[in-house]
């Protein structure tokens, strides 16, 4: 068994592609119609043929209120491995990301926690083991 796709939801995927390869630094790996939705994936430029992360239109009210619910608790929706949280946090915040939890170190790990602009709270971390 393998991972290969997992979702996040968004409410805006133009807004989200951009946020996710302008800001992130990920990859558009797929784009196209599927009936009324649009399949819309981006990839890590480390693993181009890695995971993909679906950037799903939150049109279906339950989607929705999930999303809103765990931003609001400041739950992250995803969470995205880097080597150096400090570096990625003071590059991020150079490409216009806003983070709502600065680097900090917890156990076993360094974290920080930045709005995706899309709805969601994303946390980068580095694994201090």
């Amino acid at each position: 068994m393998q991972i290969k796709l997992t979702s996040i939801f968004v409410d805006d995927q133009d807004k989200a592609l951009k946020f996710y390869t302008d800001v992130l630094g990920f990859i558009k790996k797929m784009d196209f119609s599927a009936g009324k939705y649009r399949w819309l994936t981006v990839v890590s430029p480390e693993e181009p043929e890695g995971v993909q992360l679906v950037l799903e239109l939150n049109a279906n009210p339950a989607a929705k209120t999930f999303q809103q619910e765990i931003h609001r608790q400041g739950i992250p929706a995803a969470n995205f491995f880097v080597a150096d949280v400090q570096k990625e946090f003071e590059r991020l915040e150079q490409h216009g990301a806003t983070f709502t939890k600065e680097p900090t170190k917890t156990t076993g790990s360094t974290i920080a926690l930045l709005d995706d602009t899309c709805g969601n709270l994303i946390q980068i971390t580095h694994l201090d083991w």
